[in-house]
């Protein structure tokens, strides 16, 4: 997969080159490697990860014991934060990206959580037997919409993901009509909202569960 980087603010690419990105969240320093040389794009740190963790820490939605899962992770930011909340958190990309993922994850959680954190393959629409139907409270994604291509293997894999108590939450920015034309295939399926946006970098957070159902975050 290409996609060539944005920069609504002009900064240009060069954060993008940084073989380390440094956050704090949850009262921990989280340094991340990236290496967009070798695997682009889901080797580094976009403003919608940054985003939804910030969103996660303002503890809306109370991730302790939760069962959660983070799609297309890519340096796995997400999902550290996550289960730095006390979540129990499957961390997924596609088989390219799971060495450098796993590494991240390894390297940000303390010894007593990283029992918690378990990195595993997905690819959206494929293989979804080895992952429970159903088995997670809380979705996760991360600038994941950008590829038209992969709208109904995500929406798919949306579906067999979440149970009637399922709560997606979808950090994106929206860049061209196809983005927003996902947002309207979710709602099809899924009651949509928007719960979050971060004006200076021009970051939506949406929240989906099934239609006709309440949640229970």
């Amino acid at each position: 997969m290409a996609l060539v980087p944005y920069d609504a603010q002009g900064v240009g690419i060069q954060k993008f080159h940084k073989p380390l990105a440094t956050y704090t969240f949850v009262n921990h320093t989280i340094q991340i490697k990236q290496d967009w040389k070798q695997l682009g794009v889901a080797a580094v740190v976009w403003d919608a990860a940054i985003v939804l963790c910030t969103y996660l820490e303002m503890g809306t939605l109370n991730l302790r014991g939760r069962s959660v899962v983070e799609l297309g992770a890519g340096t796995g930011l997400v999902g550290i934060v996550a289960a730095l909340l006390g979540a129990h958190v499957t961390i997924t990309d596609r088989k390219i990206a799971l060495e450098f993922l796993q590494s991240n994850v390894q390297a940000n959680l303390p010894h007593d959580t990283q029992p918690n954190a378990v990195v595993k393959e997905l690819t959206w629409g494929q293989n979804l037997e080895s992952f429970s139907p159903g088995k997670f409270d809380l979705i996760l994604g991360a600038d994941i919409i950008y590829l038209e291509e992969t709208f109904l293997d995500l929406l798919e894999t949306l579906e067999h993901l979440c149970s009637d108590h399922s709560v997606i939450l979808l950090s994106c920015r929206i860049r061209y009509e196809r983005d927003q034309n996902f947002l309207t295939m979710l709602g099809e399926h899924f009651t949509v909202s928007e719960v979050y946006y971060d004006l200076e970098k021009d970051v939506h957070i949406y929240k989906a569960h099934r239609k006709n159902q309440k949640e229970d975050l």
